[in-house]
Order: structure tokens, then C-alpha cells, then sequence
């Protein structure tokens, strides 16, 4: 039997290796069929292979936390500079128009609120019926590997995988991580391998040190959680750089929606994606909307 002093001891990630050559510009989605492909296409640019996501489902666990106490307000601004909405059904349905044409990850688990020592036991909240009928593009399902609740969470994700198979709908595995758990990179390559090898599409998770072994070792692709709270510049240097070492995309929500300037970061944040500008550009470009809003 394997045993924990197996896992992240690999040593030859190819770094540097170019993927072979696939027809599809999404990675590792080649052999998906059409539904699922369109879908996928709603989600990463078939230019660069890559995403902006804005993530605005933290209500579900956290309530109306600072920057989303009007969803109806916040939000629609900010959806021209971005390519995904992240967003629960309700807040979905009851505060954004359907016109968008954008893509939608649904967030699909729910589970305990943020008073709850452990958050790790969620179950499925949206039944793939409803994820048809909200025309999801993926659906999102949050997985708390090493956590005691471990196979509750990954059934959560495999029963997804299956009925999302099913109808050509993707899912997206998110990496959780609880306050008790690890942040390394032995943990990331874990996690973020066993969810792909289970099936999921995408896989979001945290930027970390040695993340180009990370992105090269999973095998569809990544996009990074814009995570906490930071100054601007800092969080559109984690963007570059883990865009330069290999994620697929970026998930941010309150590096956005609780700047001083969401839709100047938000273009800022689609620069580097998908502009290929640099930090300091994307930063002079955050400054430019920041300081024209403010006049």
C-alpha cells in the first residue's frame, strides 16, 4: 500500500517542457466531447487558453461580508473586465440580469457557516437539474483534503463529476484550506493532483513556493484563488507570477470587490491574464481608473 512518505516526491516535472501539441486550447480537455468543450470555451479564452473569474459566493458561509452588501450594485460593474461569474444560484437569480453572456461557475456545495469550527462537512447543494436550468458552465464543489471529513467531501466532488459527465457540464474542484491545514507545496501537488485524477475539468487552488511543479504536475488546468485580502501591487505580482509558472487563470474576489478601485484592479487582473502586461503596468493601469473614478 501507498503511504504518506510517497507523497510530492517526484523530482522531474519537465519544467520548461511544452505540453504535446493538442487541438484544443484548453489543457488536457482534447478528448471531451462537444457539450462539454462549448461549456469549457464559456470559461477560458480560446486565444490564450486562460480566465478571469470574479468569485463573489462568499455568502454562502460568510454572510454579507464587506464589498458584497449589495451584490446588485458591486458586482455588475465589474463583469465586462472579467470572463467567468462565480456566484451561487440565489445570488445569481436575484441580483444579476441574465444578459451578461459571460460564463458562470456555480458555486454547487454548501455547508457550515464561518461560526463552525469545521466547514468541511458540506454536501451537494445544487442537484444537476438546477445547474442545467441556471445554464451553468461548470459547476464549483469545494474539497478538504487531509481534513477528517476527507471521503464526505470527495464524494461531494465525484458524485458532481459523474452527473456533470453525464450532460457535458464541468466541474470545478476548489482546494480548500482549513485552519488546520497544511499550505505547502507537498500538500497543493497532493490535492490538486487527486482531484484532476478523480475527474474534475479544473482545479482551483492557492499560489504557493514551487508552484510551476504544481501546474506541471496536474494534467487539466489551474487557476489560482485570489485568497485574502492584499495591497494591490502585491496581489497583481501572485498573479503574474503564477501565471507565469503555469496557472490557466485567476478566481479573485476580494482582491477585487474590496479594492479601493474594483473595476480598476479587475482590469488590472485581466491585463496580466490576458494582456500580457507586466506588474508595473497593470498597477499604473489600476491607478489610472482608480484616480478617474475618484475626480
Amino acid at each position: 500500500m501507498p503511504d504518506n512518505e510517497m507523497v510530492g516526491i517526484g523530482k522531474d516535472y519537465g519544467i520548461g517542457i511544452a505540453l504535446p501539441q493538442e487541438s484544443f486550447h484548453v489543457k488536457g480537455m482534447d478528448h471531451c466531447d462537444w457539450g462539454m468543450k462549448k461549456r469549457l470555451s464559456n470559461i477560458f479564452d480560446s486565444k490564450d487558453g486562460r480566465t478571469v473569474m470574479l468569485a463573489f459566493d462568499h455568502g454562502y458561509m460568510m454572510g454579507s461580508t464587506r464589498g458584497l452588501e449589495r451584490v446588485d450594485l458591486t458586482i455588475p460593474p465589474l463583469i465586462d473586465h472579467v470572463d467567468v461569474l462565480m456566484a451561487t444560484r440565489g445570488a445569481l437569480r436575484s441580483m444579476i440580469m441574465p444578459k451578461h453572456q459571460k460564463g458562470v461557475a456555480l458555486r454547487c456545495s454548501a455547508g457550515s457557516s464561518v461560526l463552525k469550527d469545521d466547514m468541511s462537512l458540506e454536501v451537494i447543494g445544487v442537484d444537476i437539474e438546477d445547474a442545467i436550468r441556471m445554464d451553468a458552465d461548470c459547476m464549483a464543489v469545494q474539497t478538504f483534503i487531509g481534513s477528517e471529513n476527507e471521503c464526505q467531501s470527495l464524494n461531494n466532488l465525484i458524485t458532481a463529476i459523474n452527473t456533470g459527465n453525464r450532460y457535458g457540464i464541468p466541474v470545478l474542484g476548489v482546494v480548500a484550506v482549513g485552519k488546520q491545514m497544511e499550505r505547502t507545496p507537498k500538500f497543493f501537488l497532493l490535492a490538486t493532483r487527486m482531484l484532476a485524477e478523480l475527474g474534475a475539468q479544473i482545479v482551483k487552488t492557492y499560489y504557493c513556493k514551487d508552484f510551476e511543479k504544481i501546474t506541471a504536475a496536474c494534467p487539466v488546468p489551474i487557476v489560482i484563488a485570489g485568497g485574502k485580502k492584499l495591497a494591490e501591487k502585491e496581489a497583481l505580482q501572485m498573479t503574474y507570477q503564477a501565471i507565469q509558472e503555469g496557472a490557466k487563470g485567476v478566481d479573485m474576489g476580494r482582491n477585487v470587490f474590496q479594492s479601493t478601485s474594483p473595476e480598476g484592479m479587475a482590469m488590472a487582473v485581466k491585463g496580466i491574464v490576458h494582456g500580457e502586461m507586466n506588474v508595473n503596468e497593470a498597477y499604473e493601469l489600476f491607478q489610472e481608473v482608480r484616480n478617474e473614478k475618484s475626480k
